[in-house]
């Protein structure tokens, strides 16, 4: 690892953003690689902006990109995903919900995989969150054939390359572990602390999620079966075997 970027996707958490840059800093302390902090403003309409600036004029290590409109979560990961400079980057959710004390263990693997994917053991949500989060889980593994049992946690660690080879669409950030397996990643999952939300406001509804993640499952299935896998070689110079 030669530099972390820690991208985070910011919707009206103004509540939150500054401890939360407070947790990510005291945890990039300790790590013996050099970070930045990259928080994509997806067009928020209360004080995140504001105090996103504030941060980024008092440290350097902070960079705030903002989008022009509200373009969801997928769309301000994407963006940050190629802004980023680091090698590899890591996410979560700015609600504070995340718990960045989990990143050492999850960096300690990284090498061994090209992706280390939180698992939300002990989910800190709404029941009707947490049995609407099973069934999608459950459901998308088995038309994808994957084994990850939290898609939906937010706290992940991927390879910079790997990661800006996939092409995101809306929606897609609930499926980057079979993403970047299609980009030949290593893929792993390890437990993480979750935290209930104790400020602000969910921004989905079940019944909006579970529409919209059905349209994009299919969408993925396609792109499983419909991938190219192919090994070849090229012959030396002057056409020797």
């Amino acid at each position: 690892m030669q530099r972390i970027s820690f991208v985070v996707p910011v919707y009206n958490e103004a509540e939150n953003v500054r401890e939360l840059f407070a947790e990510l800093s005291a945890v990039a302390a300790g790590l013996p690689t050099p970070s930045e902090f990259l928080f994509v403003d997806d067009g928020s309409t209360d004080e995140s902006g504001r105090l996103l600036a504030e941060l980024a004029a008092s440290d350097p290590a902070v960079r705030v990109i903002t989008l022009e409109r509200n373009s969801g979560q997928s769309a301000a990961l994407g963006v940050g995903f190629q802004c980023a400079r680091g090698d590899v980057i890591v996410t979560l959710d700015a609600d504070l919900q995340n718990d960045p004390a989990d990143l050492p263990a999850m960096l300690a693997l990284y090498g061994d995989y090209d992706m280390i994917n939180g698992w939300r053991h002990n989910r800190r949500d709404t029941w009707s969150k947490r049995v609407a989060s099973r069934i999608g889980n459950a459901v998308r593994n088995r038309l994808t054939g994957e084994r990850i049992r939290d898609t939906g946690c937010s706290l992940k660690v991927m390879n910079a390359a790997m990661l800006k080879r996939v092409k995101m669409f809306r929606g897609m950030h609930r499926f980057l572990p079979t993403l970047m397996r299609l980009e030949g990643a290593r893929v792993t999952e390890i437990k993480v602390n979750h935290r209930p939300r104790r400020k602000g406001v969910s921004k989905y509804s079940n019944l909006r999620r579970g529409w919209e993640g059905l349209q994009d499952l299919l969408a993925v299935r396609w792109m499983i079966r419909r991938a190219i896998r192919v090994g070849y070689r090229e012959l030396p110079r002057g056409g020797a075997a």
